[in-house]
C-alpha cells in the first residue's frame, strides 16, 4: 500500500487518535443501548432496517444512499468500495438493497470492529468485507472496484492528492466515485474555522472549484459538484432541535458526558451549517 501520509508515534497513527476523540464516534456501547431500546439483545440477530436510525453518520440518512447507488449505476454484479464505512451503516444497505459486494474501509479500530460485528449479527459477511486500514496507504489490494462511496469521510483527509491517487488506483476503467463532502461556501471567521478543525476534525477546506480541480488533477473525467448546503443546513439543524428534544431519554440511555459530547458535536455543525459559511456538496466523477 502506498501514498502513506498520516503522521506515526511511537506506531500510533494520528489522524486515527485525533479523529476517536469526535463526539461522534466515541462511546460506541451507545448502539447496543439503541437496539435495546428496540428489544434486540446484544447477541441477537438483526435486520438492517432497525439498524438505519444510527448507523448512517452522514445527513439524509438510507436517502443519500439510494442516490449513491443510482448515480454509481449498481447493480447485483457490482463491486463497491466504501471509504470512512464507520459503523458500516451505507455498506449494509446497499448489499441488502442492491445485493452487490462491499468492502468497508475504516481507519479506526473502535468502529471497524462495531461494524464487522453489526455485519455479522445481520447475515451480511458474504456481502460485506470489513478491511481496517487507511486509504492514505494506497487501496485495498483487491482493486478494480466499479464504484467508491465516502459519506463525509474525505473532510477529515487534508492530502487530497494521495487521496484521490489512491482512489483513482482503487477503481476499474469507467468505475465512478460518489463523495458527500464539505467545502467552503464562504470565508469562515478564525474561531469557525477553528471550530471546524477541533470539533469536527476537518483541517482542510476547499472551495468548489477547487476540490473538482483536485479531482481533475487526479484524472478523473466527468466531475460534477453539487451544492447540497441548503439540505444539508436544514438537515443537521432538524437532527440538533430533535437531539435537544430528546436530551433526558438519551441521557437515559447514554449517559450524561455521551450526551454533552454529542450535544457539543450537533450543536457546533448546525451553526456552522447556519451562517457560518460552511457549505455541503455531493461529487461525482468517472476514471476514464
Amino acid at each position: 500500500m502506498r501514498h502513506r501520509r498520516a503522521c506515526r508515534v511511537d506506531g500510533v497513527n494520528m489522524t486515527e487518535a485525533k479523529l476517536e476523540s469526535m463526539g461522534l464516534y466515541r462511546n460506541l456501547d451507545r448502539v447496543d443501548a439503541d437496539l435495546t431500546a428496540l428489544g434486540v439483545g446484544p447477541d441477537d440477530p438483526v435486520r438492517v432496517d432497525q439498524l438505519t436510525s444510527f448507523d448512517q453518520f452522514h445527513y439524509e440518512g438510507t436517502a443519500a444512499v439510494d442516490d449513491s447507488a443510482v448515480a454509481l449505476r449498481l447493480g447485483p454484479n457490482s463491486r463497491v468500495l466504501d471509504i470512512g464505512s464507520g459503523l458500516g451503516g451505507p455498506a449494509r444497505y446497499l448489499a441488502d438493497r442492491v445485493g452487490c459486494a462491499v468492502t468497508a474501509l475504516e481507519l479506526q479500530p473502535e468502529l471497524h470492529h462495531a461494524g464487522q460485528r453489526l455485519t455479522e449479527r445481520a447475515g451480511l459477511t458474504g456481502r460485506v468485507s470489513h478491511l481496517l486500514g487507511d486509504i492514505l496507504e494506497g487501496p485495498p489490494a483487491a482493486q478494480g472496484f466499479d464504484g467508491i462511496v465516502s459519506m463525509l469521510c474525505f473532510l477529515h483527509i487534508p492530502d487530497r492528492a494521495g487521496l484521490f491517487a489512491s482512489c483513482a488506483e482503487a477503481l476499474a476503467p469507467g468505475g465512478r466515485i460518489f463523495i458527500d463532502d464539505y467545502f467552503e461556501r464562504s470565508a469562515l471567521a478564525p474561531e469557525w474555522s477553528t471550530a471546524l478543525a477541533d470539533i469536527v476534525h476537518c483541517p482542510y477546506l476547499p472551495d468548489e472549484a477547487t476540490y473538482a480541480g483536485h479531482l481533475a488533477d487526479a484524472g478523473f473525467v466527468d466531475v460534477d459538484v453539487i451544492d447540497k448546503s441548503a439540505d444539508w443546513s436544514a438537515f443537521v439543524g432538524a437532527r440538533y432541535d430533535a437531539f435537544r428534544a430528546g436530551r433526558d431519554d438519551l441521557i437515559g440511555r447514554y449517559g450524561e458526558p455521551t450526551v454533552d459530547e454529542l450535544d457539543t458535536f450537533y450543536g457546533t455543525v448546525a451553526e456552522l451549517f447556519g451562517g457560518a459559511g460552511l457549505g455541503g456538496a455531493r461529487i461525482t466523477a468517472r476514471r476514464p
